[in-house]
């Protein structure tokens, strides 16, 4: 039996404790023992590791490491690392999964994990015959690239399939551009997709008649797409001063409005990514191909728009969902290389890519909940403010038990502001 299948979500009475005593609970429901936590606690990552991933290292940088807590994604309960600077996050995304969760939870599900490399061809006379050249050599061209990596073949994974793509008219005359589609098992594939390209590069050169510029993957994972959806009734959104069938209008007002207005749409998928982000971070993924990738996606039509869509179904319950790519992987990288993402993917444990994959969709899809939510209902100021107000304390000079002490006259007051926090501590 895994970690995921043994460990509860609903920890009750964990925002109340230290943080030694939430490591020890949040390690205890995952099944880890005190040398598997460790690392989640800080200070994991020595220099020389560090000094050996990338260049002119000078030390490290440490972002807090909370715990979302209360997710059930596919009937299994998970507890989410995230690393993240911004207040509220954490906070939202646990009291969203734990409405969702009393509705039957997330679903998820993800398509293969299939990346795409690039193969740029210019200086070609007859482009069109030139991608015909290219689609009648295809089985030699997958296999060409599948013999320069034999252990992902062996592993289930390989290329699978080539698209050869013409554009007539850009600056650089006309182009054709060759795409090796690569199942990549459980690695984010950026090196096996490269390499594979690199490799095939001279063939594509002598079969399109041309000379080959970029060999590189894209970002656009669009092949490699994670899913999460949810149900939750309208008594589940109710709170003391509001009706829960008003709340899910005013989530599904509020989304319509980033389907059709890019303004809007930049800021409500950037907090889509607040909840994606920290668990890639955590968990030593690349976090920039993930943003590449998502804002691409949201304007593969042309025009800019929401990753998620929101719905009354005809029984009145809110239904929503997200769909983007996902290239995260648990192998390769710093998922391998540093101890705290490693502990990290223990803590979740997940047993293969595109289960993270699907994991990561769903906190999205939460937190997106939890922004939507608030502003329809008190604003996102209220909430946001509220658990900014520690650090406000902290700004102001607060320290120790003090922090709290002033942080909770702040919200109090109505006014989380240094000035009124500094006002707290001099009495």
């Amino acid at each position: 039996m895994n970690n995921a299948a043994k460990s509860r979500s609903d920890l009750a009475g964990f925002r109340d404790l230290e943080p030694q005593g939430r490591l020890r609970m949040a390690a205890g429901s995952a099944g880890l023992d005190d040398d598997a936590a460790r690392p989640l606690a800080g200070g994991a990552l020595p220099l020389a590791t560090a000094n050996g991933m990338i260049e002119n290292v000078i030390g490290t940088f440490e972002l807090p490491l909370g715990v979302a807590t209360n997710f059930t994604v596919n009937g299994k309960d998970y507890l989410i690392p995230m690393a993240v600077e911004e207040p509220s996050v954490v906070a939202a995304a646990s009291y969203m999964a734990k409405i969702v969760r009393a509705c039957g939870g997330f679903a998820a599900s993800t398509t293969d994990p299939v990346m795409r490399a690039q193969v740029q061809v210019l200086g070609i006379s007859d482009p069109a015959g030139a991608r015909a050249r290219l689609l009648a050599a295809a089985d030699e061209l997958i296999g060409l690239a599948n013999s320069r990596d034999p252990v992902l073949v062996s592993l289930g994974g390989g290329c699978r399939e080539i698209e050869v793509h013409v554009f007539e008219d850009t600056l650089a005359g006309p182009m054709v551009v060759l795409h090796l589609l690569v199942d990549v098992r459980d690695a984010m594939g950026a090196n096996a997709v490269n390499t594979m390209a690199e490799f095939v590069a001279p063939t594509v050169e002598r079969i399109a008649g041309g000379h080959v510029r970029l060999r590189i993957l894209s970002n656009l994972a669009d092949r490699r797409l994670a899913r999460a959806s949810l149900s939750v009734t309208p008594a589940a959104l109710s709170t003391g001063a509001l009706d829960g069938a008003d709340v899910a209008r005013g989530i599904v007002e509020a989304c319509a409005l980033a389907m059709v207005d890019p303004y809007r749409a930049a800021t409500h998928n950037k907090g889509i990514m607040n909840g994606i982000d920290p668990v890639v971070v955590a968990t030593g993924n690349d976090w920039r191909a993930i943003e590449a990738g998502a804002h691409a996606f949201a304007a593969r039509s042309g025009r800019y728009t929401s990753l998620t869509r929101w719905e009354i179904t005809a029984n009145g319950n809110l239904e929503g969902s997200i769909e983007l790519p996902m290239a995260l992987g648990l192998v390769g990288g710093a998922t391998k290389t540093h101890p705290a993402a490693r502990a990290a993917l223990k803590l979740l444990g997940v047993s293969n890519a595109q289960e993270l994959a699907g994991i990561a969709a769903a906190v999205g899809l939460a937190q997106n909940m939890a922004a939507l939510r608030a502003l329809a209902t008190e604003g996102i100021q209220k909430g946001h403010m509220a658990l900014h107000a520690r650090n406000i304390a902290i700004v102001a000079g607060a320290t120790g038990a003090e922090i709290e002490r002033v942080a909770a006259a702040i919200v109090v007051a109505g006014d989380v502001t240094v000035a009124r926090a500094r006002a707290e501590i001099e009495g």
